[in-house]
């Protein structure tokens, strides 16, 4: 029988949180804003401030000293897969700041430096991508010296990425200690507690030349932190703890798969489209793709120390040692894979389920139990670094505590050595209060105006649950001003629908028709039940159902370089959150022109570009920051909203649009999305709803729909 242990009770925070802003000025939230965990206030803060808590400038002198006595970075096991990524990743973001990038290795280590040059190339063009690489200065060192040249930049900053041995780290981190006193360090190890290696942790996801999260274990928030997120990458405060939150997540799903596998005889390959059909990701192809010597190593010993500390749950699967050791790829070439390809039954199905949503509930439970992370973050890491299709705890909030023990029991009945690791039911037992319920979206108000923010880059179900949720709590202390926002930390873009949410309306027109509707009238609430409403976009870009959201706002402010677009024509779908009649009901005729044109051909504009038809006010980040609160505070007399057309507008043409002739899928797209605009916008708001929302379903459920990228995505992963 399992261990069951009654956790202590702070697993999510309370319903409501108080505080002060950087103004003094009295602060509710729903729940803490993660940005506080690394010492940088609120987002209420950034738009009552009228700037961000930080600069990049001014952290880097912190960091790395002033311009004239420039330090620099140093990255030791920077020809390794970690290593070799992140010289790219800092090299590319300290290049205008005038900060070295130190590249040191062994001789006749593997150049893993130089084979990221193509991917620079792809990402900043040749030019940039020659400069970046002219910012690395390479340097070879025996493992036991430094070289002398290395004390002339003047090393600040130490990211160790050298093998996961402790002995070797220790070692390390006094080589350096001992020549430059003061020097920061940080280890990427997935897996050592920083009270056991004696320094900061700063380990990052996969693919590490992209992935921009860090999970930070330090004391304090450090300006080092800071500056990570000053530089546009996503650090998150975990707790210190073996293998943090990640690779618990990511090590521990490898080993719940192992066990499927062993349990039913199926196939490595076979196994990984049953999990990322189930789950997200797959755990045995993503390591193949890092690399299966390494990898293969690396979850090994964070399994091997968790079930040191934590017992048999975490046991390496004896095949899994058999791997390790070997190094053995986890896929056989495609010619030796057999040509009938045959589906799990009922049972086996159940079995995946039990073995591989225990396994991570019992994980999960442990997690929580420890407050490893606070619960927004804890989520985020499982969907934006362990590539779940939903984050862990989102999932168990669906299943609720009662469906949760029962498959930790099927589990456990199939594999009872896990009964024999502890497990906290308790954790899962207060979903319905606190953090736990706005995982993804957060509202904090001033008792006179509001901030919502979302950070989760897709729209889902569970955003459209909570961002209600946020609006009546909005509403419900009496704010009627309100800004909607990213959250300036987990979303640094916001990328539209999350299309796993459409697989179901594929084949049911009602499906598709009811997400439609709900979303929209969502949407509508920040049109109807605020005085005044902001929409507020900043990042990379924004996309599809996210704009669409936005748009809805009384007003749209947005840094002028963000990304605006409407992909929808590309995949091909049809926009089902009103895209196609609400923006013309703002615009001139010359305006629902360039609408039209948006919605046709798919390509993304800057909204400096799209001032006066789309966006209301685009700047800076500080001048939109600071035009938006403006709005808050003085209503119109800070920016006149554009009129509102109730009723039936007039929709420019197709051949209006000024596009190029196109022919095949593209066309019949442009023409579905064009007939849905005139039909829409011909309607009065009130019934225009219900209209693209049909459009919407329908089309979904069609040939076009079906033989696209959502209906392709669709197969690949629900097809045997």
């Amino acid at each position: 029988m399992a261990s069951v242990t009654t956790p202590s009770t702070a697993t999510g925070d309370p319903r409501s949180t108080q505080g002060n802003s950087a103004n003094g000025e009295a602060v509710r939230a729903m729940r803490p804003s993660t940005l506080g965990a690394l010492g940088l206030g609120s987002v209420l803060d950034i738009f009552s401030k009228g700037r961000l808590p930080v600069r990049a400038d001014e952290l880097v002198d912190q960091v790395f000293g002033p311009k004239e006595e420039r330090g620099a970075m140093v990255i030791s096991g920077a020809c390794g897969v970690v290593g070799a990524g992140k010289v790219m990743q800092f090299a590319s973001r300290l290049l205008p700041y005038g900060v070295p990038v130190i590249a040191l290795d062994l001789p006749g280590a593997n150049d893993g430096v130089q084979q990221q040059f193509d991917g620079l190339v792809k990402s900043f063009g040749k030019e940039t991508a020659n400069a970046i690489m002219n910012n690395v200065i390479r340097l070879n060192y025996d493992g036991t010296s430094l070289p002398k040249e290395l004390e002339r930049y003047k090393p600040k900053l130490l990211l160790e990425a050298i093998p996961e041995k402790l002995e070797l780290k220790k070692a390390h981190y006094a080589l350096f200690r001992e020549t430059f006193p003061g020097i920061h360090i940080w280890s990427v190890t997935s897996g050592f507690p920083s009270a056991q290696l004696g320094v900061d942790i700063a380990h990052p996801s996969f693919p590490h030349q992209i992935n921009k999260v860090f999970e930070i274990v330090e004391a304090r928030p450090t300006p080092q932190t800071q500056l990570l997120w000053a530089l546009g990458l996503v650090p998150m405060k975990v707790g210190d703890h073996w293998s943090f939150v990640l690779d618990v997540f990511f090590c521990g799903l490898l080993q719940a798969t192992l066990q499927f596998c062993r349990h039913t005889n199926t196939p490595y390959w076979k196994a990984d489209k049953y999990v990322r059909r189930l789950i997200g990701p797959n755990p045995f192809r993503a390591h193949d793709v890092i690399g299966a010597k390494g990898a293969n190593y690396l979850t090994w010993s964070c399994l091997h120390h968790l079930a040191e500390a934590y017992g048999p749950l975490f046991t390496p699967d004896e095949a899994f040692t058999a791997r390790m050791r070997s190094g053995q790829a986890w896929y056989p070439p495609d010619h030796f894979r057999p040509l009938v390809n045959w589906s799990l039954d009922a049972e086996q199905e159940q079995a995946l389920e039990a073995i591989v949503e225990g396994a991570l509930l019992q994980m999960t439970s442990i997690v929580l139990h420890e407050q490893r992370a606070d619960l927004p973050t804890m989520n985020a890491i499982g969907e934006l670094c362990a590539q779940f299709s939903n984050g862990i705890l989102a999932r168990a909030r669906r299943m609720g505590p009662e469906r949760i023990a029962q498959q930790v029991g099927a589990y456990h009945r199939l594999f009872p050595a896990a009964a024999g690791t502890t497990w906290y039911p308790g954790t899962f037992m207060n979903m319905a209060e606190g953090a736990w319920t706005q995982l993804y979206v957060n509202a904090e108000h001033n008792g006179k105006a509001g901030v919502i923010t979302i950070s989760r880059e897709s729209y889902n179900d569970d955003v459209d649950a909570e961002l209600n949720r946020a609006i009546d709590w909005l509403l419900g202390q009496g704010i009627h001003r309100v800004i909607l926002t990213g959250d300036f930390h987990l979303a640094t873009q916001l990328v539209g629908a999350d299309t796993l949410a459409f697989h179901p309306a594929l084949s049911d027109e009602r499906e598709g028709e009811r997400i439609s509707l709900a979303w929209s009238r969502t949407a509508r609430r920040l049109h109807h039940d605020f005085r005044a409403s902001v929409g507020f976009i900043h990042g990379k870009r924004c996309m599809g159902g996210m704009l669409e959201l936005m748009m809805h706002c009384h007003q749209l402010v947005a840094v002028e370089d963000t990304l605006l677009a409407m992909p929808e024509v590309t995949i091909p779908v049809l926009p089902g959150m009103e895209g196609c009649h609400w923006p013309f009901r703002k615009a001139d005729a010359e305006g629902r022109k360039k609408l039209l044109r948006l919605l046709l051909e798919g390509r993304p504009v800057k909204a400096a570009d799209a001032t006066g038809w789309l966006v209301d006010h685009a700047g800076t980040l500080e001048d939109a920051v600071r035009t938006a609160w403006q709005v808050m505070e003085q209503d119109a007399a800070a920016l006149k909203p554009r009129p509102f057309a109730e009723g039936p507008v007039k929709a420019p043409d197709a051949a209006e649009a000024g596009l190029a002739p196109v022919d095949g899928p593209l066309k019949e797209a442009r023409a579905a999305i064009a007939r849905c605009v005139a039909e829409a916008c011909n309607a009065p708001v009130e019934l225009a709803l219900t209209v693209q929302a049909r459009h919407s379903a329908a089309f979904m459920t069609g040939s076009l729909c079906r033989k696209g990228r959502l209906g392709s995505d669709y197969d690949k992963m629900m097809k045997h």
